[in-house]
């Protein structure tokens, strides 16, 4: 299959990936009136994950997990780390500002990729990072941020967690062959079990079983989780890590859109113009996805 034909599944999906995770974030700061952060997290993994193994049994695909060890580190950095940090982030910072500070990962991601898979940015692609670097400049108006100290270092510490789990997936789907939704299952399973034992010992106040929090349980573990992470796996596969990173920029400008119009978070003039620059940068980088030429595949196959 030619190159351009691989991108264009792996750009409709990170189009429905980008609207899923970025409306979620206005749902995760809103649950927070009824659970914990902990609590919640650890119930939308569960739930997910259970989602995708009726998947696979109604598919009467294989449950036996392949490579047991490298699915339970990505697990624990996917679904437990990254998953547990975005949460408590969210306790104390905006759902807008907090899905930017979150969203610097590909920029962790460029140098990992270059470091670990010899992935190069060439020509254009320069143009569409310094672009794209603009933007989140211009959202995150660091000049005025007003969420706390704390907030803004652990949606940092989350963007590092999230960077490394891609380059780890990536990796680990280069040296295994492993079908995506058992990759997906098994890695959030890990990750549950880790979550659920943290939510057990730590103390929390009480659930309030109301219908939103039950909602947003059944659009975090079905469509954010279950879903989204599947679609994530995917786009990797398709796509190298670095373009996907930039790519997945565009979610942030949702979250932030979303924040706005549901939250009240409105955006200034400068956020407004750094959501313009990053869709700029989206549309540039996926133009030159889908012109790669022959030579640069006769490379890869090298």
């Amino acid at each position: 299959m030619s190159e351009s034909r691989r991108a264009w599944p792996a750009l409709a999906a990170f189009v429905l990936l980008s609207l899923i995770w970025g409306y979620n974030w206005v749902v995760m700061k809103k649950v927070l009136q009824f659970a914990d952060p902990v609590d919640f997290t650890a119930l939308r993994v569960i739930f997910g994950t259970v989602a995708l193994f009726a998947l696979m049994l109604l598919r009467r695909m294989p449950l036996r997990p392949v490579a047991l060890g490298p699915t339970i580190v990505l697990g624990l950095l996917q679904c437990g780390a990254f998953s547990v940090l975005i949460q408590l982030a969210l306790v104390h910072g905006g759902a807008g500002k907090t899905a930017v500070l979150v969203y610097v990962m590909p920029f962790w991601l460029l140098p990992m990729a270059w470091a670990f898979l010899g992935e190069r940015v060439r020509g254009l692609q320069w143009v569409a990072v310094a672009m794209a670097a603009l933007g989140l400049v211009f959202v995150l108006e660091p000049w005025s941020v007003q969420a706390s100290l704390m907030s803004n270092a652990i949606a940092l510490l989350a963007s590092v967690v999230w960077a490394s789990a891609a380059i780890y997936a990536k990796r680990l789907r280069a040296r295994v062959r492993l079908e995506l939704v058992s990759l997906t299952a098994w890695q959030m399973l890990f990750g549950a079990i880790v979550l659920a034992v943290f939510a057990w010992l730590l103390p929390s106040r009480p659930i309030e079983p109301t219908p939103y929090f039950f909602g947003a349980l059944a659009y975090n573990a079905i469509l954010a989780t279950a879903l989204a992470w599947l679609l994530w796996l995917f786009v990797l596969d398709r796509l190298p890590a670095g373009v996907a990173g930039l790519s997945s920029l565009a979610v942030p400008a949702v979250g932030v859109l979303s924040a706005w119009l549901e939250l009240g978070e409105r955006p200034s003039l400068a956020e407004g113009g750094g959501m313009m620059l990053i869709a700029a940068a989206l549309a540039l980088l996926s133009w030159l996805v889908l012109r790669a030429t022959p030579a640069r595949r006769a490379r890869q196959e090298r």
